[in-house]
């Protein structure tokens, strides 16, 4: 899988990148990290790439040549996406993950300031992503939840498969409640039926933990889970 990220600030992107489960999938080759710079790619001798908004208004707008340049600097694969970064967007989910991580290559543009010319959107028409319903100051952030979310799809970026089949929404529902050692800290213990050694009343443990804590803390993916 192939990320080529727009952003006015690469180096957020590749520090993230260059630590623990990100920097193993880097060094396997899973992923690939490109970083383009729109600064690199305007007419403005200062390397101007925003300007005050048509019909007034507060902050700066991105502008949309070095954007739509920059973008189009790049190499697309047969099997790409492009997504913009977005407030405006879809909400992003582990169902959405799942089927982003079918593609070779995701392009992903990171907005700043007030935002995008939208001249950009009708020219790139990308899918805009949203991570929810919050303003932050750039799109990095975003993307790089993005593309940490996606890599622990791809085989061979976990260490066991059944990591990701744990985790939290690959069956609908919460993960279940973990432990380890010591057995006992500050009078809490470690549940007796993790220490039994008999697989068979763990799974059971587990699922039912599972759909206590969903029904608990997310009540409207325990209704979907028992509807299926």
């Amino acid at each position: 899988m192939r990320f080529d990220v727009l952003t006015l600030f690469p180096e957020m992107i590749q520090e993230a990148c260059s630590h623990s489960i990100m920097k193993r999938a880097v060094e396997s080759d899973i992923i690939s990290i490109n970083t383009v710079n729109p600064r690199d790619y305007t007419l403005d001798k200062h390397k101007k790439v925003d300007d005050t908004p048509y019909g007034g208004g507060a902050g700066m707008v991105l502008m949309a040549q070095p954007y739509v340049d920059a973008y189009e600097s790049i190499e697309k694969s047969e099997k790409s996406i492009t997504l913009m970064m977005s407030p405006q967007g879809q909400t992003f989910d582990n169902k959405l993950c799942r089927k982003l991580a079918d593609y070779e290559q995701i392009v992903i543009l990171c907005g700043h300031y007030e935002g995008f010319d939208e001249r950009i959107r009708d020219i790139i028409k990308p899918k805009e992503i949203s991570i929810g319903d919050f303003v932050l100051t750039g799109g990095e952030l975003p993307a790089l939840c993005i593309i940490d979310s996606i890599s622990r799809k791809l085989d061979g970026t976990l260490g066991k498969i059944e990591s990701m089949e744990e985790d939290s929404f690959e069956n609908g529902l919460l993960e279940y409640p973990q432990y380890t050692k010591p057995r006992e800290y500050r009078g809490l213990k470690v549940p007796d039926v993790l220490l039994n050694g008999n697989h068979s009343l763990i799974a059971e443990y587990r699922h039912e933990e599972q759909l206590k804590r969903t029904k608990e803390r997310r009540p409207d993916l325990y209704e979907k889970y028992c509807d299926k």
